[in-house]
């Protein structure tokens, strides 16, 4: 019997670009279906109930919500390429820069950091600075966060990997200096260009009209 892998998501969202990632690192054959998130389908509120959101990975008619939990879940179900480590320290290590980016770098904070009023965006900007600076120094010398392969914190840093320097365009508003944050800057480059996350990540045009759209062309207050 044939397995049955579906990914619910939006091409917008770097949540559901995580999934993407790790299923195409993994080798797994999946459907994928589209949601609006302003009309939400049955099939989703079903399979999340609890927050009626994307991205939900149904294996086997079983649903898994929450991006972290699905790179896990797919880890653990499916063998081959690694996502997180195996040594239980680095795995740890691994797991705190993951829940660190999710908490720390979150969508609020961007909005205010581009578009915000001056002095809100002014402490969010510095808020943004500290997260890079603390990735930076976590990098070391490493070609990604994984090491040599991309891994389970390079995953969840595609919310700066590709959206960050679409955040950047679409408000006019620079969050990122490459003198500050080098290694950081050359990890981006190297993550975007990768075969694997190419094939993912939503076309960086399309995001930024996205973006304007959404929240607002360039900042141009004073």
């Amino acid at each position: 019997m044939a397995e049955e892998v579906v990914l619910f998501g939006a091409w917008f969202s770097p949540y559901s670009q995580r999934v993407r990632i790790a299923l195409k690192l993994k080798g797994v054959q999946y459907k994928y279906v589209e949601e609006d998130l302003h009309n939400k389908s049955p099939a989703l509120l079903e399979y999340n109930p609890a927050h009626k959101k994307i991205p939900v990975l149904v294996h086997n008619g079983k649903p898994i919500a929450e991006s972290q939990v699905i790179l896990e879940y797919i880890d653990e179900t499916w063998h081959g390429y690694p996502i997180l480590p195996k040594d239980p320290y680095e795995r740890a290590i691994a797991r705190f820069w993951a829940k660190y980016l999710d908490e720390k770098y979150n969508l609020p904070l961007k909005i205010k950091a581009c578009w915000g009023e001056e002095k809100e965006r002014e402490k969010a900007l510095e808020e943004v600075s500290e997260i890079l600076q603390f990735l930076e120094t976590e990098l070391k010398e490493k070609r990604f966060f994984g090491g040599e392969t991309i891994g389970m914190v390079d995953i969840v840093a595609n919310v700066i990997g590709l959206w960050l320097g679409a955040f950047e365009e679409a408000s006019g508003v620079q969050l990122m200096k490459r003198e500050k944050v080098p290694k950081l800057c050359d990890w981006i480059d190297e993550f975007v260009s990768s075969s694997v996350t190419k094939e993912s990540l939503p076309p960086r045009d399309k995001l930024i009209v996205y973006l304007r759209n959404r929240f607002g062309g360039a900042n141009v207050s004073k």
